[in-house]
């Protein structure tokens, strides 16, 4: 599985960690950036990660800034994303089951690595629940933007 993953400075440390830990576990890693901790402007990472991911079938996102807000707010302007804000393993497996989430935002200055590190798992790992309400509720939500 392809795994994409962006930040901005904000983000960008936890954002390592996470690559690191995801090669580790084999998973294919497409990094858009930021490069550097330098200060940037997080919606121009946000858009890196959604235009590739909308190009790739059955690949994942990840956004990482300060506080996941504004990541999870810019990622969701595109029709097709469904980015969640997700702190804690059961908000991750429940984004993915009912919601079928396509991208996970967390807030590097919210979070702690470790944790971190346990929710991306969560969030990669849990499918989709297939169930015919929560596909009904998801088309109702992309056809409203």
């Amino acid at each position: 599985m392809k795994i994409i993953i962006g930040s901005d400075h904000g983000g960008y440390y936890l954002k390592q960690e996470i690559i690191d830990h995801l090669i580790g576990k084999g998973f294919d890693v497409s990094d858009v950036g930021c490069d550097t901790p330098e200060s940037c402007d997080y919606p121009i990472y946000a858009e890196k990660l959604t235009n590739e991911l909308l190009a790739t079938p059955d690949a994942l996102g990840i956004l990482v800034c300060g506080t996941g807000i504004g990541m999870s707010m810019a990622a969701n302007k595109k029709k097709g994303i469904r980015a969640a804000l997700c702190h804690d393993t059961f908000s991750a497996q429940a984004t993915r089951e009912h919601n079928n989430a396509n991208v996970l935002c967390m807030g590097a200055r919210v979070i702690g690595p470790g944790l971190a590190l346990k929710v991306v798992d969560t969030f990669i790992k849990t499918p989709f629940s297939n169930d015919e309400r929560h596909i009904r509720r998801i088309e109702y939500y992309d056809d409203l933007k």
